[in-house]
C-alpha cells in the first residue's frame, strides 16, 4: 500500500520489522520509484521482463494491439520519473520529409521500423 485509502497521497514508510526475529527499527524510508507504479502496471512490468523485453509477445499475452502495449509501457517509463519521446511526432516528420520528396518510400519504411526497434533497445 503505497497510497492512503482515504485522500490518495503517497504514504510514507515510518517503520520496518524483521518477521522472524521481531527486531525493528523506527525512521522515514525513501521507497524506489517502483513503488509508484499501480498493480496493472507492475502486471504489465512483469510479463515485459519475463519477455526479455520483447514487447510482440507482451501484446500477445495480453491480448492488445502493438501500439496499445507501447503506449502502456511509456506510462510506465513516464511513472517512474523518465522522459518519454513522442514516437508519433517522430513518425509525422518521416512522413513529411516524405510527402517533401526529402526521402523515398523504402527509406520512409526503413525509418520507421527503425524508430520503433530503437524505442524499444531504450527501454
Amino acid at each position: 500500500m503505497t497510497k492512503c485509502p482515504n485522500c490518495g497521497h503517497r504514504m510514507d514508510v515510518v517503520s520496518l520489522r524483521c518477521p522472524v526475529c521481531g527486531t525493528g527499527v523506527t525512521g522515514q524510508f525513501v521507497l524506489d520509484e517502483f513503488f509508484n507504479l499501480s498493480e496493472d502496471q507492475m502486471k504489465f512490468v512483469k510479463v515485459f521482463l519475463k519477455h526479455k523485453g520483447n514487447l510482440s509477445e507482451v501484446q500477445k499475452e495480453f491480448d492488445i494491439s502493438y501500439p496499445t502495449a507501447r503506449n502502456r509501457l511509456n506510462e510506465i517509463v513516464s511513472t517512474l520519473g523518465y522522459d518519454v519521446e513522442d514516437e508519433r511526432e517522430n513518425e509525422k516528420d518521416i512522413l513529411e520529409k516524405l510527402k517533401n520528396g526529402e526521402i523515398d518510400v523504402s527509406s520512409a519504411i526503413s525509418m520507421l521500423k527503425g524508430e520503433k526497434d530503437e524505442g524499444n533497445q531504450k527501454i
